[in-house]
């Protein structure tokens, strides 16, 4: 039996962004390109979001970087990439060729940076229909401070990504007290859409040696112990700004996982963690959403997103 995945379809929209089925892998855990094509059929998932890359090569953080902890991990990588240049000469081609649709992912340590990478993307190969704006990332031009973490920089850096000519998602940190006034500055910014939620930060130390577990002190917190956390944002963002698409994320593992995010409030899921695991795993999850509905007699995705809040949101 071939380890490839066939995944059937089951279409949604994000905005005015049309997927073939409401599962995409999350950034960071498929690779920048086809990492995944020798498991599953990537022209069958929603979407590809790539992992991150800001507009020059950026190393990462140093070794160790991720530790396993109860229910998830925790990982600080430090977003280390080849440049948007690099990423389109040669990690997108291969991906296309596989025939997936791809969402790019791009980060920055200032505005500057956003607008640089943004702009890079202009022109980009059929096939790229959105980019994901990772906000959760440190502005050097405010103390270091995370992006998502205020309105003003979230506006600031959503704006100066306008030169890629692609609708824009917003990707947000659920560290922050109350996520609307972020949604609605990355709108104002000109997301079309919000990405819920990024990890949660965390730490791991190790009490033998005094030392910390990961080579840039803390992490970030990915996977099933972060899922209520999800579905927590998912719905109450859901349920201030319905107007607003939302795509979930954070430990989606399967059928159910992924239905509870769309039922909270989500338009289409995103599936991380679980990937390391089993490389298979988006796919696992797309298919079984597919059957999933078919047994609860959902015949269109639509028909869960916001169900939750006594209706479901048109898109």
């Amino acid at each position: 039996m071939s380890r490839r995945l066939v995944v059937p379809s089951l279409p949604v929209r994000v905005g005015s962004v049309e997927l073939r089925n409401p599962v995409m892998t999350a950034s960071g855990t498929a690779g920048h390109g086809a990492e995944l094509s020798a498991y599953l059929d990537l022209a069958g998932l929603g979407a590809v979001v790539t992992k991150s890359v800001s507009a020059d090569p950026w190393p990462g953080n140093p070794a160790p970087r991720v530790h396993e902890a109860t229910a998830g991990m925790l990982n600080a990588v430090g977003l280390q990439g080849p440049g948007v240049a690099t990423w389109l000469a040669e990690d997108l081609p291969p991906l296309l060729a596989a025939g997936a649709t791809v969402v790019a992912s791009i980060w920055g340590r200032s505005v500057a940076d956003y607008r640089r990478a943004a702009d890079l993307l202009a022109g980009a190969p059929r096939g790229v229909v959105a980019v994901e704006v990772n906000l959760s990332c440190p502005n050097v031009e405010d103390r270091s401070g995370m992006f998502a973490h205020s309105p003003e920089a979230t506006e600031a850096a959503m704006a100066a990504t306008e030169g890629c000519g692609l609708p824009r998602w917003a990707k947000l940190s659920p560290n922050v007290l109350d996520l609307v006034p972020i949604v609605d500055a990355a709108m104002r910014g000109g997301a079309e859409a919000v990405t819920l939620v990024n990890t949660v930060m965390g730490m791991a130390i190790d009490p033998a040696t005094r030392t910390y577990r990961l080579g840039n002190g803390g992490g970030g917190l990915s996977g099933p112990a972060i899922h209520p956390v999800a579905v927590r944002a998912v719905h109450d963002v859901a349920a201030a700004r319905p107007d607003v698409p939302i795509v979930g994320v954070g430990g989606v593992v399967d059928a159910d996982t992924a239905a509870e995010l769309l039922v909270a409030g989500a338009s289409a899921v995103q599936v991380g963690t679980a990937t390391f695991a089993d490389p298979r795993a988006p796919g696992q999850v797309a298919a079984g959403l597919v059957d999933w509905c078919r047994r609860h007699g959902i015949r269109d995705a639509g028909e869960l997103t916001g169900a939750i809040h006594g209706h479901h949101r048109q898109r």
